[in-house]
């Protein structure tokens, strides 16, 4: 007998290929058989209705390190059609920390990647206790190559010694071991910005010919975005292993319509030459990520505590803006954007709790200050924990590299104290609703593919992201016409709309249109 069979729908199998109606049939948390199953052999019976079926959904870029952990983790995602994600991004791993630089190391994380009530010294020591805990979803981690570097050398500038390189390969070989699907690179935040590209590769060399896919949010994604491009390539071509450009865009209205076509012709032909370069992109023209990320990358060195005494100090203060008024060498979101674009998202400290969501402009005319007096003094008041929203890139652009053949969908969602950015409630039905039902950017089953098999075979996801005989049990059903993005900018965390069945592991996670509260995920 199968478990369920779910009849009357239009597949879409995850490959790109346009829908066929039959039925699919589950059973003991794998797909049993796809075509004619009939009903007498089946103990739940769905009707599909005509609606389509396709595999769970896969976010291969999400920051929910410490955010899975929490009570009641998965219902903003499983809305959205999500079977799987993969945390420990952008350099930046809730896990290993461990060693003398623990505490700082943990303080420079906590905005993106939240923190846990433990610590875990090790991946297996992360995967033993959600296992503890149960999931509702599947999940992945990358090491973060910035959060390694970190435990072994802190947050100094300068090249890492001998000692240290080799602290760092076994810190990385150790992640692997233990589980984790690939690396991430945060080259624009410290410590990996204090890398040069010699150095980046030395630091990288045991993936050398290993397959390990490697993500990177770039040194640059504004004026030196193609350069930073270029920089990624060479990695690509010294280690001979996969590359992931991470949320792929152009910061700032003067590089709008030029960096990324340009980014999509010197990828492509870099694939051309055989290199495996893929990348993503989320589906907004905002970013999220921490408020920091505005300062000169030399400030934080020495990290949060380091930078707080450099925001409280004048002289510090005076280099702080003169760097940032005239210079490009870094990722200069203020000069590219204006404060005006960049809101502040999240505080700690009450007397700020009104300034949730204001941009830095509207702070500084609020507090009778000049901007950069109060992005400094909010940022040392707070301990330099607040995130912002910032609204960077062009639509044009992001449908440009949605169109691209080697370009897969992300949310790059993170989970503050505060106000949330709406990629987390959105990003996957925002893509069905507006890029391909309003706007024709994709067709459904391209989307689907980008959602489904293709992040699947780019991390080596085996039985994921497909629907065929064998596969893992992880399906939504839904009508394409109902996927809804409720969330706005203003009040981002109400769930999606659409998604009437979603199995994790052959289990119902949402069973007509309801949460059963199932635990069937899995850490991959």
């Amino acid at each position: 007998m199968f478990d369920y069979l779910i009849k009357n729908v239009k597949i879409l199998d995850g490959s790109g290929s346009p829908a066929f109606s039959g039925s699919v049939a589950l059973k003991g948390g794998r797909i049993a058989a796809v075509g004619r199953v009939p009903e007498a052999e089946s103990t739940h019976v769905i009707d599909g209705k005509g609606r389509t079926l396709t595999p769970g959904f896969i976010d291969i870029h999400r920051h929910a390190d410490a955010a899975i952990l929490r009570p009641g983790f998965g219902m903003a995602e499983l809305a959205q059609g999500l079977t799987t994600i993969i945390s420990g991004n952008c350099g930046l791993s809730l896990v290993p920390v461990s060693g003398p630089h623990k505490a700082e190391v943990l303080d420079y994380l906590a905005p993106i990647t939240g923190r846990a009530g433990e610590d875990f010294p090790s991946l297996s020591d992360y995967r033993a206790q959600l296992n503890r805990t149960g999931m509702a979803l599947n999940a992945g981690m990358l090491a973060g190559m910035g959060t390694l570097r970190a435990c072994a050398a802190g947050f100094r500038e300068g090249e890492l010694t001998e000692v240290e390189y080799r602290k760092l390969h076994a810190l990385l070989e150790r992640a692997l071991a233990d589980g984790a699907v690939g690396v991430s690179l945060g080259l624009g935040y410290a410590p990996e910005c204090f890398y040069t590209t010699p150095q980046l590769i030395r630091a990288l060399e045991p993936l050398r010919r290993s397959g390990q896919v490697i993500t990177v949010h770039m040194r640059q994604e504004g004026d030196g975005v193609v350069d930073s491009l270029r920089e990624m390539l060479d990695v690509a071509r010294a280690l001979e292993t996969p590359v992931e450009i991470s949320h792929m865009k152009a910061i700032g209205r003067r590089n709008w319509r030029k960096t990324v076509p340009a980014m999509l012709r010197l990828i492509a032909e870099a694939r051309e030459d055989g290199l495996d370069v893929m990348c993503d992109v989320y589906p907004y023209p905002a970013g999220s990520t921490q408020l920091i990320h505005v300062l000169p990358p030399e400030f934080q060195a020495g990290g949060v505590e380091a930078l707080t005494a450099a925001l409280q100090n004048p002289e510090d203060r005076r280099t702080m803006r003169r760097r940032m008024e005239t210079d490009s060498d870094f990722e200069n979101i203020a000069a590219l954007v204006g404060f005006e674009n960049i809101r502040a998202a999240s505080f700690h400290l009450p007397e700020n709790a009104a300034f949730e969501g204001c941009s830095i402009a509207e702070i500084a005319a609020a507090q009778g200050k000049d901007p950069y007096d109060a992005l400094f003094d909010l940022l040392a008041a707070e301990h330099c924990t607040v995130s912002m929203i910032d609204f960077i890139a062009d639509e044009t652009d992001i449908e440009d590299i949605l169109r691209a053949p080697f370009s897969g969908v992300i949310s790059d969602a993170t989970y503050p104290a505060g106000l949330a950015h709406p990629r987390v409630y959105g990003a996957f039905p925002r893509l069905l609703e507006v890029y391909v039902k309003e706007r024709g950017i994709l067709t459904l089953p391209e989307a689907v593919y980008k959602l489904t098999r293709q992040p699947a075979e780019r991390f080596h996801l085996t039985g994921k992201g497909r629907i065929d005989a064998g596969a893992d049990g992880d399906l939504c059903l839904f009508d394409p016409a109902r996927i809804h993005e409720v969330g706005t900018w203003q009040a981002p965390d109400q769930l999606a709309q659409g998604m009437d069945w979603v199995f994790v592991n052959g289990i119902p996670a949402i069973a007509d249109g309801v949460f059963t509260g199932s635990a069937s995920g899995r850490f991959i």
